[in-house]
């Protein structure tokens, strides 16, 4: 857990923000993919040895950015936590997802110094906007290799909140508010007995509500739309931390996902509830 001031911490998130807060995409902005790429292996390698993991997407090739560090009890599955890199077309993609990308330095970061209980894989996807490529890819050589995991955990837009909420069935509304203020912790079933632990360290600094779901999501299609699918479909558990997306950020996909759109104060206090439930999960 971090003991500096909150004002310190937000800008710093700030500045990690504004770097990667630039246009990345595989099609319409190559060149700022790979400075992003480049960006995230120096600061990612500067804790640790970097694996790339080349994967081919169609007419693109693609890399994950893979770091592994070491937990208080090595002899314990593995976690993975992961955000992807690249971004959507034509915005600067703060939200979508600089802010998980940020999230995920700043846990490497702290996790560097202040092991976790597991081991841990940190993981840069990229071409998640092409259908969760990166994810596929990984998700596809952990199960080949027979990797165990105890969960993966896709960190995708982080940072907005609102004064409205919209979900995709309305009884929703009802169960867990009409207000954009919470963070969303997205699991399937049979790793819905990790919520309480989850939950608990979580919303110790930010309001956060859970929605386990069965069949992989596939009768809730909005929820698969980040990495996580992928390994729910190879069948790992699997969770996605969300700001619910499109469902409450305005801004999705738009030129106006800038940085200055986002609640830091809210961001900050949602890496610290990460840090706090995936430090000891």
């Amino acid at each position: 857990m971090t003991s500096e001031s909150a004002e310190a911490l937000q800008q710093r998130l700030r500045d990690d923000l504004l770097s990667v807060a630039v246009p990345r995409h595989a099609r319409w902005d190559p060149l700022g993919l790979l400075a992003v790429r480049s960006r995230l292996h120096e600061r990612l390698a500067a804790l640790g040895e970097v694996r790339q993991q080349e994967f081919s997407g169609g007419l693109d090739t693609g890399v994950n950015l893979i770091l592994e560090l070491p937990g208080r009890e090595p002899q314990l599955p593995p976690l993975l936590v992961g955000a992807h890199y690249d971004g959507p077309l034509e915005s600067p993609g703060a939200d979508d997802n600089a802010s998980g990308v940020v999230a995920l330095l700043e846990l490497a970061r702290r996790w560097a110094i202040d092991p976790p209980r597991r081991p841990v894989m940190l993981v840069a996807f990229d071409l998640e906007e092409w259908g969760m490529l990166g994810g596929a890819a990984l998700a596809a050589e952990l199960r080949h290799r027979r990797q165990p995991l105890s969960l993966m955990v896709s960190l995708e837009m982080l940072a907005y909140t609102s004064d409205t909420q919209r979900y995709p069935q309305e009884a929703m509304g009802r169960l867990f508010g009409e207000r954009g203020d919470y963070i969303a912790l997205v699991i399937n079933d049979g790793a819905a007995g990790l919520l309480p632990e989850l939950l608990e360290g979580m919303g110790r600094h930010v309001r956060t509500q859970a929605l386990p779901v069965a069949d992989g999501g596939r009768d809730l299609p909005d929820v698969r739309l980040s990495d996580h699918s992928p390994f729910w479909d190879q069948g790992f558990d699997a969770l996605m931390v969300t700001d619910t997306s499109f469902m409450r950020n305005p801004h999705y996909h738009r030129p106006s996902d800038t940085v200055d759109s986002l609640d830091l104060p809210f961001f900050a206090q949602v890496i610290n509830g990460l840090d706090e439930a995936l430090g000891s999960v």
